[in-house]
């Protein structure tokens, strides 16, 4: 979503000036065109050599160049802009902003930009909870300035606590999350992941290799979206990071229907991706069983069917979206689950296919849907294929009830 966008990004004299590096990197990185202004106090802090090498375009920090006199026009960087990033913001350099100060070109050119311009502000606990500090950051908010929160951690003063910059990462997820269309904006969708684990004593469970990297990477697609999303996890070593995505996390199959059958009524429609244990001991033992000469017979019992449940819930103005893991007859026994479970679409993954399925960060998927509706993709990184079948719920007509 970066790729093409014009970023100016602005350096001020923070020792968080060398995360700015970063930034630049992953930017261009996605393929942003990037030009950076520097406070003259930011040259302590990181050279203006490096930041050039990374942004491939000349550092700006006066407004003219002594040895040649040229102009640095900061009306021509407003108006070039697609979005202002100032990362690190100091306090000094917001306190500036916010009173309408202009005493460097960083400033000179906030006041005649007219792209959304998004604040990462980096300084030491005490300035930050300043009521000065706060008095500023919240007239920047109603300018129409976006303030990237900063995090808590270890500080440059050795302190603990608020005013960390956030990690570049982040901040550019910011950016892509803003020019990102929202298809899904206002909207909730139920989205299960990963496997689940049938206890059959307290060290051993029946499960699956599901990692669960599909599903979340659905959860980051559809909150990009715009969507609030209810992500039930099962026991996977993943993390959420996008606050529109509300995490339950859970172990069992039991578990993860009683969440998933609570939880859908609010929801516009549900996305099952989670590889759900088919079966559960009949008997769970309280202790560890113990190696003998005799074979143990493990009596297993079907778990409830969420898809199936779910499908009998759905109304109207509801989508549901199912998966189909398959090793033989695959399209076949897909479109068969879709009738059944009374599926919109159901994703078919192909365990014949390579570097596809369970544990790779890459899959390969067909969608079907209803009046013999189907569509074959490439194999693509995961976050990729989700952004496919965002595509394809939007492609569902799902804002037919919209106001």
């Amino acid at each position: 979503m970066l790729k093409g966008k014009k970023i100016l990004l602005g350096v001020t004299g923070s020792i968080a000036a060398y995360k700015s590096a970063q930034i630049i990197r992953l930017l261009v990185k996605e393929g942003a065109e990037v030009k950076v202004i520097m406070t003259p106090l930011a040259k302590e802090f990181i050279t203006p050599l490096t930041l050039a090498t990374l942004a491939k375009n000349p550092i700006l920090v006066d407004f003219f160049d002594p040895t040649s006199g040229n102009w640095n026009s900061h009306v021509d960087l407003g108006l070039w802009a697609d979005l202002f990033l100032i990362a690190p913001a100091t306090a000094n350099t917001m306190a500036k902003m916010a009173n309408g100060i202009a005493d460097n070109l960083l400033l000179t050119s906030y006041l005649s930009a007219r792209a959304p311009v998004f604040i990462a502000p980096a300084m030491d606990l005490d300035m930050f909870s300043h009521p000065a500090t706060q008095k500023n950051i919240n007239t920047l908010r109603q300018l129409g300035c976006t303030i990237i929160e900063p995090a808590s951690g270890e500080l440059a003063s050795g302190l603990e606590g608020k005013g960390r910059m956030e990690e570049p990462e982040k901040i550019v997820g910011c950016l892509r999350d803003y020019f990102t269309p929202k298809p899904l904006k206002n909207k909730i969708i139920l989205i299960t992941a990963g496997p689940t684990y049938e206890n059959i004593d307290p060290v051993r469970f029946v499960g699956n290799y599901s990692t669960g990297k599909m599903g979340f990477a659905l959860a980051e697609a559809c909150a990009e979206a715009g969507a609030e999303v209810m992500l039930i996890a099962g026991p996977v070593q993943l993390k959420t990071g996008n606050p529109r995505v509300t995490r339950v996390d859970v172990t069992s199959a039991d578990e993860m229907y009683a969440e998933a059958v609570k939880r859908f009524p609010e929801a516009d429609g549900a996305i099952l991706s989670a590889a759900v244990a088919d079966f559960k001991p009949v008997n769970k033992a309280e202790k560890k069983l113990k190696r003998g000469k005799d074979n143990i017979i493990l009596e297993l019992v079907p778990n409830p069917d969420i898809a199936q449940k779910l499908g009998e819930m759905k109304t109207a103005d509801q989508f549901l979206v199912g998966f189909a893991l398959e090793t033989n007859d695959e399209e076949a026994n897909a479109q068969g689950k879709l009738e059944r479970k009374n599926f919109d679409l159901i994703v078919l993954n192909s365990l014949m296919d390579k570097n596809a399925g369970f544990g790779y960060d890459t899959n390969k998927i067909t969608i079907l849907g209803r009046n013999g509706y189907k569509k074959q993709y490439e194999l693509k990184s995961k976050p990729d294929v989700a952004r496919d079948i965002v595509a394809e719920i939007n492609g569902l007509n799902i804002n037919k009830t919209e106001e």
